[in-house]
């Protein structure tokens, strides 16, 4: 096979630890089994992945595995990533071993989901994650009649095609073609050090490219999720998406929908706080589906509302800018510049049916939480603070002495500071509010006072403030 050859190049060329080491040539071995090929496996001295780079406990799991006489193979992400000279911080393990097998064998483990089974292993803060492989289903028939038809022992599907239980175990070439994407589908042992690759893997590590293993539109039918994985990958790694995997999405984003809103949470985070949330942003809204999972944001911005999408983008380029410095980041801040544009939509159309600013602002701050809520959760954790720092750009312009005080004892002063900051940034506001801000925060108790007085509000001859009244009708 072409892509063999090609491979076994570009591991000669890119992964081989030392330029002064005459690499072994490339075994193939293995048998077919459905339809399997035989996997291209790379031997310790053809590639870069070496054990000091892989915790002591994804180690410690494989070696315990091995001893209970079970196979036990670092899988998917990490040695992708091993591969490519970076530093995983999550390491999961693939085996033959049954669930409730690992469990025996790990006291410090418990099991984990019910659609899609997983042992977590616990090493003090480190968690392994150890999947059974996973073995073949039934062919899937949209139009079936007969629900055995398209459920296997141990899975559920839906109508659409996706699976709502998937507990079908096989063997570790089964579990390779179960993978979402070829550079996914690589397996490390520590058995003989090598590298297998059943899928084509390494080759689209040489092309940067993201490709599915099977047919694009069952694969994403099966789990809509791999829609948002594919780009989050692609925006990770600076990988293009294959032509062929990239097709369906447009046409499939809406399944989405049928995701739990709780799963979709938790997707969101991994897509927008990994690092790389700017480029994942733009490969969202490429596909449409950043439209299904922000629907009210995506309409205001399609209706022309001001400096939305370039807040979203700045907002998205501070945190990935955080991330990378090592300092902390909240997913209340994320949502509140994520769901901005939607709230500004709302209060603008409650305000032209007459309600006070006040009424509208609540109002407003209500529905469009409740309306997300309906496609990705936020748990109150999150959702309560970012209600505070909208609320906040509402209360930092009002400067007076007693308003003032309050707000230094806000605990999300800070953050709707900042938040204030982004907005006038990017040309949301052109008020000096966030700068009069910026002064008094590094002022002393002098210099706060003369601030205060700059914005104080004007006061009649006899000293008393003066108060400006509504017309009369």
């Amino acid at each position: 096979m072409k892509w063999i050859e090609e491979a076994k190049s570009w591991v000669k060329e890119k992964i081989t630890p030392a330029a002064n080491k005459q690499p072994a040539k490339a075994k193939l071995s293995g048998s077919r089994k459905n339809g399997i090929g035989a996997p291209l496996i790379i031997p310790r001295d053809e590639h870069r992945i070496s054990r000091k780079f892989i915790s002591d406990g994804a180690l410690k799991v494989i070696a315990r595995l091995r001893a209970a006489g079970f196979q036990g193979y670092l899988v998917g992400g990490s040695v992708r990533d091993l591969l490519l000279g970076k530093h995983p911080k999550d390491f999961d393990i693939a085996t033959d071993a049954k669930p409730e097998q690992i469990r025996e064998l790990f006291r410090n483990s418990r099991i984990i989901g019910r659609r899609f089974k997983i042992v977590h292993v616990r090493f003090g803060p480190e968690i392994i994650e150890v999947t059974t492989f996973r073995g073949a289903h039934a062919q899937f028939t949209a139009d079936a009649d007969d629900e055995e038809q398209i459920n296997t022992p141990g899975s559920m599907r839906s109508e659409s095609g996706m699976l709502l239980r998937d507990n079908v175990y096989g063997t570790i070439e089964e579990d390779a073609i179960r993978r979402d994407f070829t550079v996914n589908a690589l397996y490390y042992t520590t058995e003989n050090f090598a590298v297998y690759d059943y899928a084509g893997g390494l080759k689209d590590l040489r092309n940067k490219s993201i490709r599915i293993i099977g047919d694009a539109e069952t694969r994403y039918r099966e789990d809509p999720v791999r829609m948002l994985r594919a780009v989050r990958f692609a925006a990770k790694l600076d990988f293009s998406i294959e032509q062929n995997t990239a097709e369906p999405i447009r046409r499939l984003a809406g399944l989405l929908r049928d995701i739990p809103a709780a799963r979709m949470f938790d997707e969101i985070l991994k897509l927008l706080m990994g690092g790389y949330g700017q480029a994942t942003y733009r490969l969202m809204d490429d596909y449409g589906l950043f439209a299904v999972l922000f629907p009210a944001t995506a309409e205001a911005i399609d209706l022309g509302l001001p400096c939305a999408d370039e807040l979203i983008f700045e907002a998205l380029a501070n945190t990935d800018q955080r991330i990378a410095n090592g300092k902390p980041v909240t997913p209340a801040f994320i949502y509140a510049a994520l769901l901005w544009p939607a709230l500004q939509q709302e209060v603008s159309q409650l305000a032209a049916q007459g309600l006070t600013e006040q009424l509208a602002l609540q109002q407003a701050i209500q529905t469009t939480i409740d309306r997300q809520q309906r496609h990705t959760s936020i748990p109150r954790r999150f959702s309560q603070p970012m209600r505070e720092i909208w609320e906040l750009q509402w209360r930092l312009p009002r400067r007076d002495a007693r308003r003032i005080q309050n707000l230094l004892d806000h605990p999300r002063l800070r953050a709707g500071y900042d938040f204030l900051l982004l907005r006038e940034r990017v040309g949301e506001s052109a008020s000096d509010v966030g700068q009069w801000w910026t002064e008094f925060f590094d002022a002393d108790e002098d210099q706060r006072d003369h601030l205060l007085r700059k914005v104080a509000t004007p006061r009649s001859a006899d000293g008393r403030r003066r108060r400006t009244r509504k017309p009369r009708s």
